[in-house]
């Protein structure tokens, strides 16, 4: 591919799977409480509506100082890798697969930066008796950078065995996520992959 299709595929990406991940969420945000479940395929696989920290799959780490951390963190690696991929793709050491990978990577890191960045702003917080409203009179539930994550698909494949030590009686993958963590985890798994050719 050219160097401006490579670059113009590379920001459609990224917009597209920011755009989706910021749609649902402001979705399940706005129309659902906290905790609440919808399911979609039967009961494997459905919206259950929580909260994070900032981690992928519902993890935290250091309170507001480990989120303010991890939030500026994950500013300086997409701009890292931003200006990576432009760059390779301009010395011709690029192509659609790298593209590609680096754009899940990247909107899943963005996806998740906005939440942390304004979403404590832009609404109120989340209860299990109310649904959160955009722009409240009273103002949002926390400040700028300690916004908290909207996660929102549930898989439960199959229940693990009792007598499995520590994970007995819950099922199988039980975290919680959203689009931008399974843009990041896809991502990842093609760099692992695919790491020759990157």
């Amino acid at each position: 591919m050219k160097k401006q299709h490579l670059i113009l595929l590379f920001t459609v990406l990224i917009v597209v799977l920011v755009f989706l991940d910021q749609w649902l969420k402001i979705w399940v945000k706005t129309n659902m409480s906290i905790y609440e479940n919808m399911p979609l395929l039967g009961n494997w696989f459905g919206l259950h509506f929580v909260e994070n920290e900032g981690m992928a799959f519902g993890l935290s780490w250091g309170a507001n100082s480990g989120k303010l951390a991890l939030t500026l963190l994950r500013i300086v690696l997409s701009a890292a890798l931003i200006y990576y991929v432009i760059k390779k793709i301009k010395e011709n050491k690029s192509s659609f697969l790298v593209v590609t990978i680096f754009a899940l990577v990247i909107a899943g890191a963005i996806g998740n930066v906005l939440d942390s960045i304004f979403y404590g702003v832009i609404f109120n917080a989340s209860t299990p008796d109310t649904i959160a409203v955009a722009f409240p009179p009273e103002g949002g539930y926390s400040g700028y950078f300690y916004g908290s994550v909207v996660d929102m698909f549930s898989v439960q494949l199959f229940p693990i065995p009792e007598w499995v030590p520590g994970f007995g009686g819950s099922w199988f993958f039980p975290a919680i996520f959203n689009v931008a963590d399974s843009c990041v985890t896809v991502g990842i798994i093609l760099m692992l992959i695919f790491n020759k050719r990157i």
